[in-house]
């Protein structure tokens, strides 16, 4: 399993000023990994690239084993007006159903089953959106900031039961926050400005999983990699 990113070019619409120059990097083995950068630096941009959703530029974007892309960003919405109950029971293949139960009390959703999407509170409407997401097929998910607005506990509790029950799937997690990608994620890549060559660096990160003892000084220096880097 494989995301490889060859010599990708890419301008603003309507502009010659460049998002992407030669854009080369790689995501290797299933896991949680993390596409890393400041805000403007084409973080999003790219993810819509991977996903197929834009596709004005020159270069390559290969997958690997890699069949069935998704994609999901922060504030979402989930269309209609049916309850959240109803909505990830229609959307939620028969296989999966049990599952659904199982994340459902993982994200911490049960009291929100019989509300609507709207009546939700940001985070709630983000844990849910994740929800549903992960009850699909799919070989890549990109979750572009969508754990913002989840509190730190939830958020861990959340990202290491993904780990746990999709081992064999690839995860591309948009974030902001140099802590959590230094502490959860397995590869790193900072994302930076054209005018800086690689424009893209991949890093190593802790690879946290709940099972063995996080060293204070091992995260550190994962975070200090990054932001040297960025």
């Amino acid at each position: 399993m494989q995301l490889d990113i060859r010599e990708l070019n890419s301008v603003y619409a309507g502009s010659v000023r460049y998002v992407f120059r030669q854009l080369s990097c790689q995501v290797t083995d299933p896991g949680f990994h993390a596409l890393f950068g400041p805000s403007g630096v084409g973080k999003t941009t790219l993810a819509k690239m991977i996903a197929g959703a834009i596709k004005e530029f020159s270069g390559d974007i290969r997958l690997h084993q890699i069949n069935q892309v998704l994609y999901t960003y922060n504030l979402e919405r989930l269309p209609g007006w049916s309850s959240v109950q109803e909505h990830l029971t229609q959307i939620t293949p028969t296989p999966n159903r049990q599952r659904m139960e199982e994340l459902v009390d993982s994200f911490g959703l049960e009291t929100s089953l019989n509300s609507r999407f709207a009546q939700l509170s940001l985070g709630q409407q983000n844990r849910t959106n994740l929800t549903r997401y992960l009850l699909q097929d799919f070989d890549l998910l990109i979750m572009d900031e969508s754990l913002a607005n989840v509190d730190e506990i939830t958020k861990e509790k959340i990202i290491l039961k993904i780990k746990d029950l999709y081992p064999e799937r690839c995860f591309l997690y948009i974030s902001h926050n140099v802590v959590e990608v230094s502490k959860f994620c397995k590869q790193i890549l900072v994302l930076r400005s054209h005018h800086k060559a690689p424009q893209a660096v991949s890093l190593q990160g802790q690879n946290f999983n709940g099972q063995r003892v996080l060293k204070e000084k091992d995260l550190e220096q994962s975070m200090l990699e990054i932001v040297n880097a960025s």
